[in-house]
């Protein structure tokens, strides 16, 4: 058995589910997850199928048969075959602990990516990204060489045919044109003390003001900076028994948790973009066991 998926978004109208389940019956497959959000405020409607067949379906000629559906809903859909790794370009500056726990993951098959290269603006990750037989592209970046830098990364981006940008603590801000380029194709990630605590050392600021709750927020990058529509989010509780160290090591561990699980839940196609905000699927059975233990 072979597994796929069907992301479907339209406006909300009666009779959406039942055409996809009888158009999925008709073509001989079994639907073993389904997901599906009416959203009331918007009048927009989402849903992601997983389903497998036996001999294993020609998603071409399943996307042309399910076109009249779509059209008469207005949807727009995707058929996906879950057995094919997303290509995916990370990017990293100074700051390692995102990048190590994507590469442990990928190591062990819990994150089922295909990392095409690590860009960065610095060389401290170069041997353990080259270790791993993964290309390392250090592409320098100041105000004078911006345009040209940015215009290195989109072509390391283009020659992989990457389809995901992951800022793994990459401490530079994108220009408004690669991030429309990529809209909905980069992930960032960030402490979750924004807007309250903005600048250098917002851990600390935190600790001075006795903070009793830190965390992470990933999103997808827009031009308004770290104001993109928001995927996943974690907590975790201090006390006033802890150093401003302590809260940079706990919100180290949160945010590499926060972005594994951006990565994972965009990599299945369990989101979607409604407006400001998303629609996050649960994860289907199955996707979150790895192929080997360590």
């Amino acid at each position: 058995m072979s597994n796929y998926a069907l992301t479907v978004t339209s406006p909300s109208s009666r009779g959406i589910v039942a055409a996809i389940a009888n158009y999925l019956a008709d073509a001989g497959c079994n639907i073993t997850d389904s997901a599906q959000f009416d959203d009331k405020e918007t009048a927009n409607f989402f849903m992601r199928v997983s389903f497998d067949t036996p001999d294993g379906p020609d998603l071409a000629a399943m996307a042309e048969g399910f076109a009249k559906t779509a059209e008469h809903f207005g949807m727009t859909f995707e058929f996906h075959d879950e057995s094919e790794k997303m290509k995916v370009v990370i990017m990293v500056s100074r700051f390692g602990h995102c990048l190590n726990d994507i590469l442990y993951r990928w190591r062990i098959g819990a994150l089922p990516i295909d990392i095409v290269a690590v860009i960065s603006n610095h060389m401290e990750y170069q041997k353990v990204v080259v270790n791993n037989d993964i290309p390392f592209h250090c592409i320098k970046v100041t105000k004078e060489n911006k345009p040209e830098a940015e215009a290195q990364i989109m072509a390391v981006v283009e020659d992989t045919g990457a389809e995901l940008i992951v800022l793994a603590r990459y401490m530079q801000i994108l220009s408004d044109q690669m991030c429309q380029k990529m809209s909905g194709r980069i992930i960032n990630i960030h402490h979750s003390f924004l807007p309250s605590f903005k600048g250098a050392n917002p851990y600390k600021q935190a600790f001075q003001r006795g903070v009793k709750l830190i965390g992470a927020t990933s999103h997808y990058v827009t031009a308004d900076l770290d104001e993109g529509p928001i995927i996943e989010q974690d907590t975790v509780r201090v006390t006033h028994a802890q150093s401003p160290d302590d809260y940079v090591s706990l919100g180290r561990d949160v945010e590499s948790q926060v972005l594994a699980r951006a990565i994972h839940a965009h990599i299945h196609r369990r989101v979607f973009l409604n407006g400001n905000k998303t629609v996050v699927f649960p994860a289907s059975p199955g996707s979150y066991a790895s192929e080997r233990m360590g």
